[in-house]
């Protein structure tokens, strides 16, 4: 496996989770009985024979497949996936590839269990409708007839002993109503409201009519979005893309420069409006553990999602594949526990400040994407990309159209109890696994040096060392340490670079 992105991805297909066919529906509370009436009795009266029932809503299930990703994670079931939720129900599952295996350090997880039904008993006024068959459902609806005599007489008792002859209300008035709330603007409410206008839905759909969709945000006010390369790969060369803004406006979009290596996309809106706001970026150099951080995308197609949580890791190894190429994507990623699931791909992740320092691009999930069971969701294991660099890649994109990768000129093995990322004895095809006249070469390294270390950051693995080649940029001056026959030594380079994905 070379440092120039090579490897196997597995593109496990599992379908999607249910999500209601409607928002639930509160019962409606019985009113209470008027002042002067008699009070409600104490031992309310049967329903009868002919009641209506409540009706409650059903659920529907909705498709979407998100590409999964095996490596970088532990040697358990658990696997990475992107959270980007294609829609096709009933795709198959594709067999897992021998891509790179995963650096140790994340435990096992548990199976999540199923959401809970969605829907509540809603008392009608209209005539009796037909009785259902659930015997549940009716008892429901007798329960909330109970509730409503009881709170019936409640209600007389508190207006009735207020006072005799007294006329006072006894409505309680709140001295502020909701929409004079105001909103801090260090607030989850206040960096919601601030950011959801520069964030988009982006629906991508190749040639053949398949896709999927994802999230992006407004890069500047030319009209370029920040996206992942895996949301918009199947409509890259002649498919379709559209973004869809908060307030429901729709806009066709062309793709700039992708980079397949670093997962970073870039596109243009056509025909773009005046006034886009561009999201702030922030330095994920200096994001803290523990540092809040707010995740905004589309869930399982759920525009304009919300959700909230920490940087639960930073400098985090995750090597993940589109499901469309034998390539791989690499990372030293921000590990965050906000709720992302298939959808929120490409879209930003902020500081408590409103400023992005990262676009969400994996989970971790326990789905092993075997055919019956559900698409990966959340379980508070997500990965993002720093912004500082997604914002150097960007910037090549949007100039060139084509991605600068580092490199230290040097074929590194993926197997995971090296100690640390052994240089292989050849490099793909016959040729040497430590490029001649390479930076790896002038510094003196050779085949079977296992490197433990870049710079400060300890290397664990193949991927550890890729990802944190790729957070630097081509002639940027670095150290290595290594083991050789027992010896720790070190060696400064500077690294190379190679253009475009190959």
């Amino acid at each position: 496996m070379s440092t120039e992105n090579e490897g196997n991805e597995g593109n496990a297909v599992p379908s999607a989770p249910s999500v209601p066919s409607a928002p639930p529906v509160p019962a409606a509370a019985p009113e209470g009985a008027p002042q002067g009436a008699p009070p409600a009795p104490q031992t309310p009266p049967a329903a009868p024979a002919d009641a209506p029932t409540a009706q409650v809503p059903g659920a529907a299930h909705q498709g979407g497949v998100g590409p999964s990703t095996e490596g970088v994670g532990p040697s358990t079931a658990a696997q990475e996936q992107y959270p980007y939720a294609p829609p096709s129900p009933q795709q198959p599952p594709a067999g897992s590839a021998a891509w790179p295996p995963p650096p140790p350090a994340v435990p096992s997880y548990a199976d999540g269990g199923s959401p809970p039904a969605w829907g509540a008993p809603v008392p009608s006024d209209e005539q009796p409708r037909k009785r259902r068959a659930s015997g549940l459902v009716a008892a429901v609806a007798v329960a909330a007839l109970v509730a409503g005599g009881v709170g019936g007489a409640l209600g007389y008792w508190a207006a009735d002993s207020s006072g005799s002859g007294s006329s006072g209300s006894t409505t309680v008035a709140a001295s502020n109503s909701p929409k004079d709330f105001k909103r801090e603007a260090g607030t989850v409410a206040g960096v919601a409201a601030s950011a959801l206008p520069s964030v988009v839905t982006i629906d991508a759909k190749s040639g053949d009519g398949e896709g999927g969709t994802g999230t992006g945000f407004v890069y500047d006010k030319e009209g370029h979005i920040l996206t992942n390369n895996h949301v918009v790969a199947s409509a890259a060369d002649s498919g379709q893309l559209t973004a869809t803004f908060s307030n429901g406006k729709k806009y066709d979009a062309e793709v700039i420069g992708r980079a397949q290596g670093y997962d970073v996309a870039v596109l243009k809106l056509k025909n773009a409006p005046d006034g886009l706001t561009p999201l702030a970026l922030g330095d994920s150099d200096k994001v803290a553990v523990g540092d809040s951080t707010i995740a905004i995308g589309a869930p399982f197609g759920l525009s304009n999602t919300v959700t909230t949580g920490i940087i639960s890791a930073k400098n985090r190894p995750v090597a993940s594949g589109d499901g469309s190429s034998n390539k791989n994507s690499y990372m030293s990623a921000l590990q965050t526990d906000a709720s992302i699931n298939p959808g929120n791909s490409g879209g930003p992740l902020l500081d408590a400040g409103g400023a992005v320092i990262g676009i969400n691009s994996a989970i971790q999930s326990t789905s092993g994407g075997g055919v019956g069971q559900s698409q990966a969701g959340s379980i508070g294991l997500g990965f993002a990309i720093p912004v500082n660099q997604a914002k150097n890649v960007a910037e090549q994109l949007i100039k060139t159209g084509q991605p600068v990768y580092p490199v230290i000129g040097a074929t590194v093995t993926m197997e995971e109890k090296t100690g640390g990322a052994a240089i292989s004895d050849e490099g793909a095809g016959g040729t040497p696994a430590v490029t001649p006249d390479g930076p790896a070469a002038k510094a003196g390294l050779k085949a079977g040096d296992v490197i433990t270390k870049f710079n400060d950051t300890a290397v664990e693995s193949g991927p550890t060392l890729i990802g944190e080649i790729w957070t630097h940029k081509p002639g940027d001056k670095v150290t290595l340490t290594y083991k050789r026959d027992g010896r720790t030594e070190t060696a400064e380079l500077t690294l190379g670079e190679r253009k475009g994905d190959s």
